[in-house]
């Protein structure tokens, strides 16, 4: 795992959930936690770790912040929380809040991946189909400040991070599982009895 002098996480907890009704979806609780709190215990060895999103009561302390606009979407809200770390951060872990399945060895895999790749900008999980997670990743903190547009508000996600040619990192069982809609809410469900 990296020294916690150089390695942050931004989790993102935003976002309206209208395909899962509008649900708040962070706040879901799955087995006794929150999808946040889960996330926030996968990448609990980040220091510091900054929400991006409402205000919402956590299980462990963060630092929070919001996009401008509210809503204005992953790219302004991934820049949003990159402006609320410190200087001295390297590597940054950059998560959503509804991944259920993230752990700590996630995480560790990522961070292995990108310390032997020194050339790499960064490092994300791939599901089954090889398709890139593009919120479950670690990134160099200075490549990606580069790659922000000046206007994030709408930009595209994968057209930010995708020039940063991460290496692809296969998730395990399922990393990869993410709550959009009320199907992905009821198989989360099911898997974690």
């Amino acid at each position: 795992m990296a020294s916690t002098s150089e390695f942050a996480g931004i989790v993102l907890a935003g976002g309206r959930g209208s395909r899962l009704g509008g649900r708040d979806k962070p706040a879901i609780r799955l087995s006794g936690l929150s999808l946040l709190d889960r996330t926030l215990d996968a990448v609990s060895d980040a220091e510091p770790i900054v929400a991006v999103g409402p205000r919402r009561s956590t299980g462990r302390p963060v630092r929070w912040t919001r996009e401008a606009p509210p809503g204005g979407g992953p790219v302004a809200a991934l820049s949003a929380g990159l402006v609320a770390l410190p200087p001295r951060v390297s590597l940054v872990a950059v998560l959503a809040a509804d991944h259920p399945w993230l752990s700590r060895d996630t995480l560790s895999r990522l961070l292995a991946a990108l310390h032997r790749a020194p050339d790499s900008g960064g490092a994300v999980l791939v599901d089954t189909d090889d398709r890139p997670q593009w919120l479950v990743g670690v990134w160099r903190a200075v490549a990606l400040g580069r790659a922000l547009p000046e206007q994030p508000h709408g930009a595209a996600l994968r057209g930010v991070l995708s020039p940063l040619h991460p290496l692809f990192v296969p998730a395990e069982q399922a990393e990869t599982i993410d709550v959009d809609t009320p199907e992905d809410l009821a198989r989360t469900l099911r898997r974690a009895r």
